[in-house]
């Protein structure tokens, strides 16, 4: 039983040793995050949004502040005129309230949305250029470096897919 056992080992021991020396070979990595943040479309495209995101955060800022000043005029009112007015000028202005509300919640989902749109069309831009790169450096897999523990820096093709990926795409079409 022993002598089955230690060949059962070996055996195992050198296939693990073989397959994992030839999977090393052939394995790369890249940081994904960086190739859809650093190349030109993916840095253009993130910039427009941010400026898109503090254009709209600026309005509903004024928006808010003209709101609490109307809130104000109101307070200060509120002993001039009748209780029914009063009421009816509150109910308003938590209508201009509720709607600014709706706005802005509407504004920053479309910005995501804008955001998500503009990273899956980068993503469909990429995978096309990582497969090409693949096939003609004969690699069988990449992974992406957020779930590699550790690993040869020269094993490391994030640069060499941001310069494709300039040199392919310069800009994305925001929504």
């Amino acid at each position: 039983m022993t002598k089955t056992m230690n060949k059962l080992i070996l055996i195992t021991t050198f296939f693990l040793f073989y397959f994992s020396n030839s999977f090393a070979a052939d394995s790369y990595f890249m940081d994904f995050s960086k190739v859809l943040n650093v190349s030109k479309a993916g840095a253009e495209a993130q910039s427009n949004l941010k400026k898109k995101f503090e254009s709209e955060s600026n309005k509903f800022k004024k928006q808010e502040t003209d709101l609490r000043k109307e809130e104000t005029e109101l307070i200060s009112q509120k002993k001039i005129i009748t209780n029914k007015e009063y009421q009816k000028k509150v109910e308003a202005l938590r209508k201009k309230v509720a709607d600014l509300q709706k706005n802005q919640k509407d504004s920053f989902n479309a910005i995501a949305k804008s955001r998500a749109d503009a990273k899956n069309a980068l993503l469909a831009s990429v995978n096309p250029i990582i497969k090409k790169y693949m096939e003609d450096n004969k690699i069988r897999i990449i992974l992406d470096k957020k779930n590699v523990i550790m690993g040869d820096t020269t094993l490391e093709i994030t640069n060499q897919i941001i310069d494709i990926l300039n040199k392919e795409i310069s800009s994305l079409k925001i929504n």
